[in-house]
């Protein structure tokens, strides 16, 4: 059976000389996101190969990406925007909308691949090793593509509606990455969990569903009041989105919200690896 094991350098090679010897990892599990740069390479060619095979044999292709924030948008602004008048902080309605979808649907596909990434590559693990954290990870930076071609649809509904981005929009990036943070925690926390509990993977679409409306994509974040305003800031997603919205079209800024979701994307990220970490020798012999 095979066993998850570690890299450790070995003490009795003379100077200069290369070689590793391989363990069993003990006590308490060590981060080492030092081997991340060191399977650079592999981590390029796990995250070029879900980029290819997403749209593997599909007719309309990276297509995709672009037809799903639509094809969502479109239904909200009928259902959200003119049945039940939702406001939408001064925009267009299928605009407010579709800023929110850009990064959520990154979010969503992110979460979804990421959770089933590790029992999707089970020949790959039980024959060779390498950081098992390179495969969620690969998972989620291969949405970037989807969500750079969001972006660009996003820049044309910007020219239609003669809207232009304000200042502040420099400061995008930061919300982006805080929304990165947030879907590698999360799948973190699911890739593992599904090694072991299968069920996951039942859960998972279900659990995104209940996030999309936790999260203001929909509606704005304005029509919460303090405290309750600060407390929604917990889910990391809020502050992302709403710093999205302010940095790209100038919507109000999401304030102490985005601090909120900021440390919290951290600590989902930092235990995530912590759980991760936790669970990695042992995924070889369950998987």
């Amino acid at each position: 059976m095979a066993t998850e094991v570690e890299h450790v350098r070995m003490p009795t090679r003379p100077p200069g000389a290369a070689g590793v010897r391989v363990e069993p990892s003990r006590g308490r599990p060590r981060l080492k996101l030092g081997e991340l740069w060191a399977y650079r390479e592999l981590l390029y060619f796990l995250t070029w190969r879900d980029v290819t095979v997403r749209y593997k044999q599909t007719a309309l292709g990276v297509a995709w990406a672009i037809l799903q924030p639509l094809a969502t948008m479109l239904l909200f602004t009928i259902f959200f925007g003119h049945l039940a008048k939702i406001p939408s902080e001064g925009l267009p309605y299928a605009l407010f909308s579709y800023s929110g979808l850009v990064l959520w649907t990154f979010f969503s596909n992110g979460l979804t691949l990421s959770s089933n990434s590790l029992v999707a590559s089970s020949n790959l693990i039980t024959k060779i090793y390498f950081p098992r954290l390179v495969i969620p990870l690969g998972a989620v930076l291969a949405g970037f593509v989807d969500l750079v071609l969001a972006m660009v649809v996003l820049g044309g509904l910007m020219i239609v509606y003669s809207t232009s981005p304000p200042p502040a929009v420099v400061t995008m990036p930061l919300f982006v990455l805080i929304g990165f943070v947030t879907v590698v925690g999360a799948g973190l926390w699911l890739s593992a969990l599904n090694v072991k509990y299968r069920d996951i993977r039942y859960v998972v679409p279900f659990l995104v569903q209940l996030w999309l409306f936790a999260t203001p994509i929909a509606y704005p974040t304005s029509l919460l009041h303090e405290p309750w305003r600060t407390i929604y800031g917990l889910n990391p997603m809020v502050g992302a989105i709403d710093g999205f919205r302010w940095a790209v079209l100038g919507t109000p800024s999401p304030g102490w919200t985005a601090v909120v979701s900021a440390l919290s994307a951290t600590a989902l990220l930092a235990t995530g690896l912590y759980y991760f970490r936790r669970m990695e020798k042992g995924f070889a012999d369950i998987i």
